[in-house]
This record gives C-alpha cells, structure tokens and sequence, in this order.
C-alpha cells in the first residue's frame, strides 16, 4: 500500500519498513481518537481560510465522527500495509469521500499531527493520573486521622531517633503528593499547548488560523514558532516523564517503608495474608510482593526521563526520526504509574497498623529528646540538658517519659490534615480541566 509519504514508482524494503515503523502501529491505536480530534480542528479551521466548502467540511465531520464511534467500540484497527494512525484515519476518509477526503491534509505535516496527537492524548493522561493521585491522597489522609493516635518509631540513620506516629507518616506521604502535582501541573501546563500548523517545523504558505485550532481544541495557548513547536518534541515527553518520576519516587519511598514495617524485625504493620505470596520450600513466608514490585516498577519509571534525555542528545533543531522511539517510552508509562497508583491504593486500604508500639522498653531512648525538653523548660540551658541526659543515659539512671507535648503544626499532636485538603483543593483547581473537555465535547457535538 503506498505511504502518505512515497513517491511514485519508489519502494522501500520490506526489512526496512519494518525497523523503521516500529511500534508505531500498536501504540498509534491509543492515538486514534486525539488524531480524530485533530482533524476535525484542521478540517473547520481549512473551511475558515476557505480550503474547504461549507458541503466538503460537513462531509469530512460526519465522517470523521463516524470513525470516532468505531475507536471507541473498540474496532478500529490499522490495517496491514498502513503505516500510522495518520494514514489509516486519511484512507478511510479517502474511501469514503474519495477526493474530499484527500483535502484534509493541505497545510499539514505528519509531524504536526503527530505533535498534536501526542499533546492531546497526554493531556488526556495526566488529567487521569492526577485522578489517581487525589485518590490516593485521600485515602493516606483518612488512614492518618485514623491512627493519628497510634505512636510509630522514627528513624535518622536507620537507628531510632525520636516518637513518630502512623498519623505523621501517612499524611507525609499524603503531602509529598502535592508537591508531585505541582510537577504534574507544570508537564500539564507545557502539554496544553497547541503546535497544529507548525507543519514540517516551518509553518506554510496557506494562512492557516493557528488561533482557530487553538480554541477548538481547548488548548490553553499556542506554541508561536513553528520550528519552536517541532523542538516540542521530546520536551514535552520529558517534562512529562519528570512529573511521572517525581510521583514514581514518592510511591517506592513508601513500598519501601511498607517492606521494612511489615518485616519481623520491626513488625509496624500487617499485609493481609491474600496480599502476601509463600515460599516452596519455608511453609511461614508471608513475602510483601505487592510492595517490592510496586518499589521495583517505580524504579524503573525514575530512569524513564534519563532514557529520553539521551534519545534527543546531540540533536540539532528540526524533525529527526530518532523522535519517533519517543512513544515507546511515553505511553506505556502513563500505564505504569496509573496502575502503581491504583495498587498503592489498594495496598493501603488493606493495610493494618500495630498499635501500643512504643510501650516496649527496647523504646526507651526515643523518649530522651523529650527528657531534654523538659529539663529545658524547667530554665535549664539546652546544652546542659543535654549533657545531663547523656550522662542519665550512660549511667543507666534515665528513665523515659512517654508523655508527649507536640502542638505545634505538623507535629504528632497537631497534623493539620485540613491544611493539606486545602492545599489539594487549591493544586486542582489549577489544572482547569472542565476547560480542555469542553471544548473537545463542542468539538464532537457540533454537527
């Protein structure tokens, strides 16, 4: 089948199509609706600048809508012989319409749609990554209020250091949530921008209202140069990868911690038996798999944004094929963390908190900071307190004093949660998503 893109009696080699394509027949069927979306844009904004009659737009909307049902039934597909979603979604207009739909591409570059495509479908993604994460957010906020009065040990250097409590480590994780959506709004933000009429990287001779586009798709504001819109490329990818990063970190720091708590050896927490996988050879085993394969997975989602900054090294400006290896690192990994969020989640949900921790004498030394502060406030000077309960400590006459005094705010007696709710409430409210959908529903409704 002859490519958007080959010349007349010219062919290319079965093995070459091959490396050279890629995945990009598999990954571009996440991309069918956003290119959908694309072309109906291009397609009014063409009978705008009059490239296309009032009948020849109509025709090209009623038909891409139709093809828009059939992705979303599930039962689009890109036939063999097809290169890209590009193509596909052309041919069948073609077929269709016959000369009508072969107008649709004037003024545009697959580069372009691909930008677009791409832009559109990540905001898509992170709008439901964002989802996941307030989800999650909530969830570490009910458990913290829950066990605000369950003491935890805490640690510097793995040695214990100070009283903690289970209501100050999950609503800690609850705030390093908020500050992964700040980077998820910034990725958002780079996103939302509309590089449609860029064409090849050098715009077009057509006077092609890159404004119109701009609105009908909902984006927050356009990329003004066109070869700047083409260096978008992997930019956004990147931008994107480091917010998915930053929230892959905060979710292995917790596998990690929930790993630790739930072995013998600390027993802070319990998985449920059904969370647990056994040995085949020790009949006690009770292995968190769920939380080292969560750790592992995140891992691996932290060397996403290494793996494209080395993709785009040493590229000078303009389009480069190398880009094309951009979506194989991209979209798989918005199903990454949506699945760790997801699982995080359910994680815990289930699990369940010790309580009565720090009554073990083992404990006793948590409590000398405390002894310290008490010398303090009788007008002892700080050093001398802390010299004083050095020597209690060693001469073995220190006796702990579990009666806690933390009112200032983030402490164990004050977790100000409705502070964080405030603050989630204020990071979302920044996303404006109700704007970007919207527009793609007046998009797709417009007859």
């Amino acid at each position: 089948m002859t490519k958007l893109w080959q010349k007349e009696g010219i062919s290319v080699s079965e093995k070459i199509e091959k490396f050279t394509v890629g995945k990009d027949r598999e990954l571009d069927l996440q991309l069918a609706l956003y290119d959908i979306q694309g072309n109906l844009a291009h397609a009014q904004m063409l009978h705008s600048i009059g490239l296309l009659t009032a009948e020849e737009l109509q025709l090209l909307k009623n038909e891409l809508k139709n093809i828009y049902t059939i992705v979303q039934r599930g039962e689009f597909i890109i036939e063999e012989g097809v290169e890209d979603v590009h193509s596909q979604v052309e041919l069948m207009l073609t077929r269709k319409l016959g000369e009508i739909g072969k107008k649709i591409h004037s003024g545009r570059s697959r580069n372009d749609q691909v930008l677009v495509d791409l832009k559109l479908f990540s905001r898509s993604r992170l709008k439901e990554v964002v989802n996941q994460t307030t989800d999650l957010f909530n969830v570490l906020v009910k458990k913290a209020d829950e066990h605000r009065n369950d003491l935890l040990p805490g640690y510097t250097h793995l040695q214990i250091a100070m009283p903690s409590s289970f209501g100050l480590w999950f609503s800690a994780y609850a705030e390093g949530l908020l500050d992964d959506l700040v980077q998820i709004h910034a990725a958002y933000r780079l996103t939302n921008r509309n590089p449609l009429g860029s064409g090849a990287g050098y715009g077009s001779s057509f006077p092609l209202d890159r404004q119109l586009t701009t609105q009908l798709l909902g984006f927050e504001g356009l990329h003004v140069n066109v070869v700047y819109a083409q260096m978008s490329r992997g930019r956004t990818e990147q931008a994107v990868l480091n917010a998915i990063s930053s929230l892959a970190a905060t979710l292995s720091r917790l596998a990690m911690d929930v790993c630790l708590y739930n072995s013998q050896n600390f027993g802070f927490v319990i998985l449920p038996d059904e969370m647990t996988t056994g040995s085949s050879i020790m009949p006690h085993k009770k292995n968190p798999d769920v939380a080292e394969l969560l750790r592992a997975k995140c891992n691996r989602l932290k060397a996403m944004p290494t793996e494209i900054a080395f993709v785009l090294s040493n590229l000078p400006s303009g389009y480069h094929r190398d880009m094309q290896l951009l979506k194989e690192i991209l979209m798989p990994a918005f199903d990454e963390i949506v699945e760790c969020l997801d699982i995080t989640n359910y994680m815990l949900t289930h699990l369940k908190v010790k309580s009565e921790l720090l009554a073990a004498e083992k404990y006793d030394l948590l409590f000398s900071v405390e002894r310290v502060n008490e010398l303090v406030m009788q007008g002892v000077p700080f050093r001398d307190a802390y010299r004083t309960v050095g020597a209690e400590i060693a001469s073995g006459t220190y006796r702990a004093n579990r009666d806690l005094n933390h009112v200032h705010i983030g402490s164990i007696g004050n977790l100000q949660l409705e502070l964080l709710k405030d603050r989630l409430a204020e990071e979302l409210a920044k996303f404006n998503f109700a704007h970007a959908e919207a527009a793609i529903q007046r998009l797709l409704s417009d007859s």
